[in-house]
């Protein structure tokens, strides 16, 4: 392709419909498009600095790196341009022509129609840069990447119209040049005030050096040699451009800490909670770390990158550093900055190195107590991260042993006492019954079907509490999170031994029952066959005719649908059926004469049993018939 030659593409259709978002309906804070694009230069000599580690002929002779914004006020124009590591064609069209990669249909997906919340979106879908179309009519990209010749630059142009131009043209200095063509009703982005003002409101603490043009009026004595005023132009570093963890925390304000998050995780909320460490002596680091205020889209996107910026000695190395962090603290956002580690570092020396690991120990810990600590100072932004991150977590106690301990203490649980998810095992301990040896829980696929489970009857007239578990990841929580404090952990829906809680006249009534309807248990057993493992008396049941109970060691109800969810084969096990010997139904089981109304009832009993716990039956219809057939 010439100079001359122009080409026109269409952009990715999700994001044609994301740029009438962004131009016609949905920022309400338009000055953020700055701190956006600024961002983007700022990566973007991160991303050089890295790469000239092992090729310093990338920086061109020009290692200086900065960012300069002006504006011509007569054409409109509001010009950014920086000298980091720039793109070639292919890289132009990738992240400007279809953003593949930033989550514009998850983001699409998610709009609320709320044009506030809508706003806070931006910054976790990748889709900022597009946020300039909010104040620009059009948008010209030139742009090389280090390295390239200078007939190799590109020209990116749209007018968001759904379609973009890309041609070649000749640019001598490497980095990428955006020139926003503004509305009318946009002047005041045209202003220098209003710049400096957003930039140090947004942009003060990156490492990036943003420079403007600072006007002066030449002296008086220069004045009267011409009657009109000259005006001399100087370039000035409008930010401080200090790497912000480097400072002492004393000269850190909370704003401050607040603006290098929002940078650093491009998120516009503020964050929940912050740590800011250095540690001297034989291994010298610093970290800062963030716990966001809400989830990000893909928190569950195993594949997204994940972990924190690196840096040694100020120098960037890579973005997402996973090695320091386990998965389970994929949330987390922040920096680490080593004076040990070597600047040649890569992802695979990471994976082995003896340095990494015992800074992931000390940062795992370090997030670990400041989670504590919210916990106990204050209490009602810790539900706010347990809302948002308690399921994350929760995979902790699966992944780290050697924090088991410190995880299941910031565990929060709904119980059969408190419907939201408040109480933690600690508190569970200290509410316990005198005489009660054990925690008891009920795993299930939702919080109604966990608190209307019939296997909390007794439990609720004994006025024992029990934990209500119907998270997903529930099942596997349980299955290693075994016992606390030296309590351990009983589901209440498997075979154990329940008869300390009842009293000693309900074992005297438990005993006679089990003489009086053996006959009746083995007619109904052999009704069922191997459906079930045992039929019995039960010492739960208060008010339910039935109810199932698994083996002690038997994978849960909800356990096995997962597993057979996923396509995995599960070892069988049959159920125990327990009868309430109280219930007016099964007493007239007991006396039933009809055998094929016995067998109806039985498998009835059964069906309902399985369908109370939100199991499903093997034939629904069958179920229908024999219910219909009965109700006559």
């Amino acid at each position: 392709m010439t100079v001359a030659e122009k080409q026109t593409l269409g952009f990715q259709a999700e994001v044609n419909q994301l740029l009438h978002l962004m131009i016609h309906s949905l920022y309400s804070n338009k000055e953020i498009f700055i701190r956006e694009l600024i961002s983007n230069a700022s990566d973007a000599a991160d991303k050089l600095r890295f790469k000239a580690l092992e090729n310093s002929a990338l920086y061109e002779g020009d290692s200086d790196l900065l960012l300069k914004i002006e504006v011509d006020k007569a054409k409109r124009l509001l010009i950014l341009s920086d000298n980091g590591i720039g793109m070639s064609r292919e890289e132009v069209i990738d992240n400007l022509g279809t953003i593949a990669k930033s989550g514009t249909k998850e983001f699409l997906a998610s709009l609320t129609g709320e044009k506030a919340k809508d706003s806070q979106l931006i910054g976790q879908f990748g889709v900022g840069f597009y946020s300039a179309f909010i104040v620009a009519e059009k948008i010209t990209v030139n742009t090389r990447a280090a390295g390239l010749s200078a007939d190799e630059a590109v020209r990116w142009e749209s007018t968001g119209n759904g379609q973009y131009t890309i041609e070649k043209i000749n640019k001598t200095t490497r980095g990428t040049e955006i020139i926003l063509h503004l509305k009318e009703g946009e002047e005041e982005f045209l202003e220098s005030w209003q710049l400096r003002n957003t930039i140090l409101k947004y942009s003060d603490h990156i490492t990036l050096p943003i420079n403007m043009k600072k006007e002066l009026t030449v002296s008086e004595s220069d004045k009267k040699k011409d009657d009109k005023p000259e005006q001399k132009e100087i370039w000035e570093k409008v930010n401080n451009a200090t790497a912000l963890w480097t400072l002492p925390k004393n000269q850190i304000t909370e704003e401050d800490y607040k603006a290098f998050y929002k940078h650093v995780a491009h998120d516009f909320q503020d964050p929940l909670v912050w740590s800011h460490n250095k540690v001297e002596g034989k291994q010298e680091y610093t970290t800062l770390l963030y716990i966001p205020s809400q989830a990000p889209f893909d928190l569950w996107n195993h594949e997204k990158p994940r972990g924190l910026k690196l840096y040694v000695n100020r120098v960037f190395i890579m973005d997402d550093a996973e090695q320091f962090l386990p998965r389970y603290l994929r949330f987390i956002k922040g920096i680490v900055d080593s004076n040990n580690l070597p600047l040649n570092i890569s992802r695979e020396i990471l994976q082995n190195n003896k340095s990494v690991d015992n800074i992931r120990s000390a940062v795992t810990k370090r997030i670990l107590e400041l989670l504590s600590n919210l916990s106990k100072e204050k209490p009602e932004q810790y539900k706010q991260f347990w809302n948002a991150f308690g399921n994350v977590l929760k995979e902790g106690l699966a992944e780290d042993f050697n924090n088991r301990e410190a995880l299941s203490k910031l565990l929060r649980f709904s119980t059969t006492n408190c419907a939201e998810q408040t109480i933690s095992l600690e508190n569970y301990v200290q509410r316990m019954k005198p005489n009660q040896e054990k925690v008891y829980y009920i795993t299930a696929e939702n919080y109604f079907a966990a608190n209307n489970s019939p296997h909390l009857e007794i439990f609720r007239e004994k006025e024992i509490e029990v934990l209500l578990l119907y998270d997903r990841i529930d099942e596997w929580l349980v299955a290693h999170l075994t016992e606390f404090n030296g309590k351990s952990l009983q589901s209440v829906a498997k075979d154990a031994d329940i008869s300390g809680i009842a009293d000693e006249k309900g074992k005297e009534t438990q005993k006679k029952n089990e003489d009086e309807f053996k006959s009746l248990l083995t007619q109904m057993k052999e009704i069922l066959g191997d459906k079930v493992k045992e039929i019995r008396i039960s010492q739960r049941l208060t008010s339910s005719p039935a109810c199932i109970i698994n083996e002690q060691n038997a994978l849960s109800a909800p356990m096995q649908r997962i597993l057979q969810a996923t396509g995995q084969s599960v070892p069988l096990s049959k159920p125990i059926l327990e009868l309430n010997p109280e219930h007016r139904l099964v007493q007239r089981l007991k006396e039933e004469q009809d055998d094929t109304r016995l067998a109806d009832w039985t498998h009835l009993l059964l069906e309902e049993s399985i369908l109370a716990e939100g199991g499903h039956l093997e034939d629904p219809a069958a179920f229908v018939k024999r219910l219909n057939s009965l109700l006559n």
